[in-house]
């Protein structure tokens, strides 16, 4: 079964930075992303960056300035550049995408297995 992949998560200081990725794990005839979420230890998962309906880009207040999401449609692949890292960012970070497997079938709309990112302080 296809599922989405997210990499790239770690370890790093404050000020950091770190690049994740999510891509298909598997062959799939469309990808559509959708954003990056974040659940941190005994708190809800939050939204952290998408793309909207027309194209543009909205981002959590928290990461205004410091986070870019962007999206290599060739490769079906989402990523996250994460500047300027705070510890308060330390969270499982989960992509979320939308797969056709063929065309004209149904859209379905999947979340990856979660990268962890711990930043220290």
């Amino acid at each position: 079964q296809v599922q989405l992949v997210e990499s790239g998560g770690g370890l790093v200081q404050a000020g950091g930075s770190l690049r994740l990725s999510c891509t298909p794990s598997g062959r799939v005839f469309n990808v559509n992303p959708m954003g990056w979420y974040r659940q941190a230890p005994g708190k809800q998962r939050e939204l952290v960056a998408v793309f909207t309906s027309g194209g543009s880009t909205n981002y959590a207040d928290s990461v205004k300035g410091r986070f870019t999401i962007s999206r290599d449609t060739a490769k079906k692949t989402v990523y996250l550049q994460m500047n300027s890292l705070k510890p308060e960012d330390t969270a499982v970070y989960y992509c979320n995408a939308e797969m056709q497997f063929g065309i004209g079938s149904s859209w379905r709309a999947y979340w990856g297995q979660g990268t962890q990112v711990t930043v220290s302080s």
